[in-house]
């Protein structure tokens, strides 16, 4: 016989009550009671941590676009420094095609041309180097390929092997790094440079 309480029990327990039904998240066993010290203290180690990073990343955008600014106010003239050292190379082989005897006995109106010729490199060469374009002339150091390129060798015992004896065009740098190489001539049949001291056999 069935009891009538145990049914009503049921009854109740199976009828909809009309309140909508709360999922409650799901804590798992070792995490802290809401509310208690212990969360809001692991709430707070964990907003400090996220705070911290936030903080990192911005610190490092800070870096890499001051680095960005400074490259692109050293280098945003490539190009046109590249052009201009055109006219630079012109300049010096006019000065180069006269000869020193023939400067020297020229009248004064060549004498002032030749001067308004080097002073007109000059200015230009200071221009370029406020720029942080720089001229550079590798005559009597060793050869590097980094920053120059060899056009011929020349036999030449009085200095060691691979040393640059003559510039035949002048090399320019552009802050850290090379805008174009100096083409050089390069020596041979001297003396061997001796062996780095950190190469082991």
């Amino acid at each position: 016989m069935t009891d009538p309480n145990r049914a009503n029990d049921n009854t109740e327990n199976s009828a909809p009550t009309g309140e909508p039904v709360v999922s409650k998240p799901y804590i798992m066993p070792d995490d802290p009671e809401v509310g208690s010290a212990e969360a809001l203290t692991k709430e707070l180690a964990e907003a400090k941590d996220r705070t911290l990073r936030t903080l990192a990343e911005m610190e490092n955008l800070r870096q890499r676009t001051r680095r960005e600014v400074a490259d692109a106010k050293t280098y945003g003239i490539t190009g046109f420094a590249r052009d201009v050292l055109d006219i630079a190379d012109n300049l010096q082989r006019a000065l180069d095609a006269v000869p020193a005897e023939t400067k020297e006995a020229a009248d004064p109106g060549l004498k002032a041309l030749i001067e308004g010729v080097e002073l007109t490199e000059r200015s230009l060469l200071n221009a370029l180097e406020k720029n942080g374009v720089k001229k550079f002339d590798p005559i009597g150091e060793k050869f590097d390929p980094n920053f120059q390129q060899a056009m011929f060798e020349v036999p030449d015992a009085s200095v060691p092997s691979g040393t640059v004896v003559q510039v035949v065009q002048a090399g320019y740098m552009i802050g850290e790094r090379i805008l174009r190489p100096a083409l050089v001539g390069v020596s041979k049949g001297g003396a061997k440079a001796a062996p780095s001291a950190d190469i082991t056999v």
